[in-house]
């Protein structure tokens, strides 16, 4: 479960800011005064998908630890099913998110410059 969110990791950490034709063309400047806005409206696109997946991570390792004590006797089969459960739905997101980030990345790569 983990290696998902590893993945996700991964493509986050790949993806950079906009540089090449789309940096140089026509609408640079038009989005200029945007991205100079967006920029100190919040914290970077990077950075909240980071903290998502460290969330995610988390996430997954506790449901994990909630198996592993239930199978040792030390937690309730309340708690394992809890844990499991959220981590599931955490995986899930995550598979989601990179699924619309490829679609995202495959459909840019498709434009015409």
């Amino acid at each position: 479960m983990i290696e998902a969110v590893a993945s996700l990791n991964a493509l986050i950490d790949r993806t950079g800011p906009v540089s090449g034709a789309l940096a140089a063309g026509p609408v640079a400047g038009a989005l200029a005064p945007a991205t100079a806005a967006a920029a100190t409206a919040g914290p970077a696109f990077g950075d909240v998908m980071a903290q998502v997946a460290a969330g995610m991570r988390d996430s997954l390792r506790a449901g994990e630890a909630a198996a592993i004590s239930g199978i040792q006797g030390k937690a309730s089969a309340q708690q394992v099913v809890e844990a499991v459960m959220s981590a599931e739905q955490s995986l899930q997101t995550a598979i989601a998110i990179r699924d619309k980030v490829v679609a995202a990345y495959l459909e840019i790569s498709r434009m015409a410059i």
